[in-house]
């Protein structure tokens, strides 16, 4: 029996350590609850991947990386620098173990079973929003379709094909093919390169730290505090959690919740949770425009992701696995301009700002680890690859549900973190 589900009190106070979106989504659920929360995260609220991501809320979208295809793009993409994935050449044996299991996964039964693991958190991650924006988390929440945008039509072919697969899977999303001028009258900014579109419809978008600041002032407003520690060790003795900082400060509670992000491994891995999490960094800079912006744009052939912001164009990009508190590699950055300036116009590059890289939490068979640990009271939220910003207020709703009842709600069963 798992730490969650023995019989017994369930917990009156809990330790959130994280402050992205997943860690203050479970705050603010628990706290509807009636739980006393304390959220604790080294650099404060949405410091690592839920500031600088393109901030879509894309169920339709929400597809699992370990599709078989992009393991052969994977290979081809080590002899490739400036390619979207990048995997450094590097003496790691953390990294090579992960990628090795990340293969394995690159089958079409294991990206079904993400598919269908997924489900819920889709069908809950639009209304979970919904609940948050009206009560209390003052951020607008931006309904538009996704436009994605290829060179030709048999590009497009390719991610109609990937939505058949989800729909077969489950996951039906509402799509349109758009030919030349269909896209172009959906999408200004596309250039004449761009032939062929499939719009996705029924889509949000936010402004993802605008989005997860108001979240925190929302859960602090509710009664839970923020604490600004690094977090060094989590221990447990069956009746307490007690948390110790690095500056030394110690916090005790009934549970404990790691959302760590990409850093989940580091705390969680004593406690039986065997899947690793790695860091698939991403980065994003804005860029001023010349045309309407009308809603987020995707250039899958080049793994681009662009977002109306701020009166311009949030641009992100690649999956570079490296440590996550490594810093930003200018290549990168460069290979985005590069790959997106020929499909976009009325871009101006060079006037780019607000340049980030940050680190997305990635388990190696496409589903994340949500629920009870091996030891009593620990709690872990995490690795949901590129969509913890979707399906996190829908994370932290069930895990608050299982934390309050002692009861795992079906939906997490397949995000088990003891799963082998």
């Amino acid at each position: 029996m798992s730490g969650a589900e023995r019989v017994s009190e369930w917990p009156r106070s809990v330790i959130v350590v994280g402050a992205g979106i997943v860690g203050l989504s479970t705050a603010w659920f628990l706290r509807e609850r009636g739980v006393e929360v304390t959220v604790v995260d080294r650099r404060g609220v949405a410091a690592g991947a839920s500031w600088g991501n393109a901030g879509w809320i894309a169920p339709g979208l929400a597809i699992p990386l370990n599709e078989p295809s992009v393991l052969r793009y994977g290979l081809r993409s080590l002899l490739n620098p400036a390619a979207p994935l990048r995997i450094p050449a590097t003496v790691d044996p953390g990294l090579w173990a992960f990628l090795a299991r990340f293969a394995a996964n690159c089958r079409w039964p294991s990206w079904t079973r993400a598919v269908r693991a997924n489900l819920p958190l889709n069908d809950e991650c639009i209304e979970a929003y919904g609940v948050l924006a009206a009560n209390g988390v003052a951020a607008p929440v931006e309904d538009a379709p996704i436009t994605a945008g290829f060179r030709t039509p048999r590009q497009a072919e390719g991610l109609l094909h990937e939505l058949r697969r989800m729909a077969e899977a489950g996951q039906p999303v509402d799509h349109t093919p758009l030919d030349a001028r269909q896209l172009v009258e959906t999408v200004p900014l596309a250039s004449e390169a761009l032939t062929a579109g499939v719009r996705i419809d029924g889509q949000r978008y936010i402004d993802p730290g605008r989005f997860v600041h108001a979240l925190g002032e929302a859960v602090t407003a509710r009664g839970a505090t923020v604490e600004r520690h690094e977090v060094a060790d989590v221990r447990s003795d069956g009746r307490k959690v007690v948390v110790v900082a690095r500056d030394g400060a110690v916090l005790s509670a009934d549970a404990v919740v790691l959302a760590t992000g990409a850093w989940l491994s580091r705390l969680a891995g004593r406690w039986g949770v065997r899947v690793p999490v790695r860091a698939g960094r991403g980065y994003s800079f804005t860029a001023p425009v010349d045309h309407p912006v009308p809603g987020p744009i995707y250039l899958p052939d080049v793994r681009v992701a662009c977002t109306p912001y701020q009166g311009g164009l949030r641009v992100a990009g690649t999956m570079e696995f490296r440590d996550p508190d490594a810093p930003a590699v200018e290549a990168r950055l460069r290979a985005i301009i590069a790959s997106a300036r020929p499909l976009l116009r009325g871009v101006r590059w060079e006037e780019h700002t607000d340049v980030w890289v940050g680190p997305r939490p990635v388990t190696p068979d496409g589903r994340p680890l949500v629920g009870a640990t091996a030891a009593p009271g620990i709690y872990v939220a995490g690795g949901h690859g590129m969509w913890g910003l979707a399906q996190g207020p829908a994370t932290g709703r069930l895990l608050a549900e299982q934390i309050t009842t002692g009861k795992q709600p079906a939906a997490l069963r397949e995000f088990d973190p003891l799963r082998r």
